[in-house]
C-alpha cells in the first residue's frame, strides 16, 4: 500500500474509533453526560482531531449508520451487472451491513454494537442526526441504483423509490433484531426482508 493509501486507511480507522468511542461512552454515561473532549480522549486523539471528522457528538454516534449505507452502496456497485436488482441489493446489504461486525456464521453480536443501535433508535436527541444520516444514505444508494438501471437519480422516480424502500427495510431489520427476545441471525432477517421485497411484498399467509 502506498503512502496515500496508508493515510486514507488511518483516517478511516480514526473515524471508526471516534464513532465507537462516542457510542460506548454514551451507553455508559448517558447522552447528556458525554462531552466531545471525553470522546476524543477515549479514542486517543485530540479534540481538534475530533472536529476534523465530526461536527458534534451526535454526528459521531450515527456515523456508523451512514458508513454502513455507503458500504452497501459500494457493494451494490460491485455486483454483477446482469443480476436482478433485488438479488443484488440483498447481497450488497448482507455484505455492507456488517461493517466488520459478526452478523453472520451464528456468532453473537458485540454488546457495544447492540447498545449503539438501541441508543440510535431510542435517544430523542439523536433523531435529527439519524434522519440526516438516513437521507444521505438514501442518496448514495439511489445513485448506484440509477447506474445499474440506466435511470437518473435526480429526475426519475425508480432509483429514489428503491433507495427509500432499502432504507425502510434496513430500519425494519434493525428494529426486529433489537426487539427479539432471543438473539436472531441478522443474515436470516436480511434475507427474509429482501426476499419479501423481491417477491413483490405479498400478503402473509
Amino acid at each position: 500500500m502506498d503512502a496515500k493509501g496508508l493515510r486514507e486507511r488511518k483516517k478511516h480507522e480514526t473515524r471508526i474509533a471516534l464513532s465507537w468511542a462516542a457510542i460506548r461512552l454514551t451507553v455508559e454515561r448517558g447522552y447528556d453526560n458525554v462531552r466531545v473532549e471525553d470522546i476524543a480522549a477515549e479514542a486517543g486523539v485530540s479534540t481538534r482531531t475530533f472536529s476534523n471528522y465530526f461536527g458534534s457528538k451526535g454526528e459521531a454516534i450515527v456515523a456508523r449508520h451512514h458508513d454502513r449505507a455507503r458500504a452497501i452502496a459500494e457493494a451494490l456497485r460491485q455486483r454483477p451487472a446482469g443480476e436482478p436488482i433485488w438479488t443484488a441489493i440483498a447481497e450488497a446489504a448482507l455484505a455492507g451491513f456488517a461493517l466488520g461486525e459478526p452478523v453472520t456464521e451464528g456468532r453473537p453480536p458485540e454488546p457495544s454494537w447492540v447498545e449503539g443501535l438501541r441508543l440510535m433508535v431510542a435517544e430523542p436527541a439523536l433523531q435529527g442526526e439519524s434522519q440526516k444520516a438516513g437521507a444521505a444514505a438514501e442518496t448514495e444508494i439511489a445513485l448506484v441504483v440509477a447506474e445499474r438501471t440506466g435511470t437518473d437519480a435526480a429526475t426519475d422516480v425508480y432509483p429514489r423509490l428503491v433507495a427509500g424502500v432499502v432504507g425502510a427495510a434496513l430500519n425494519t431489520v434493525m428494529r426486529q433484531w433489537l426487539l427479539a427476545d432471543r438473539p436472531q441471525s441478522m443474515e436470516d432477517l436480511l434475507r427474509d426482508v429482501f426476499g419479501r421485497l423481491a417477491a413483490g411484498l405479498p400478503e402473509p399467509r
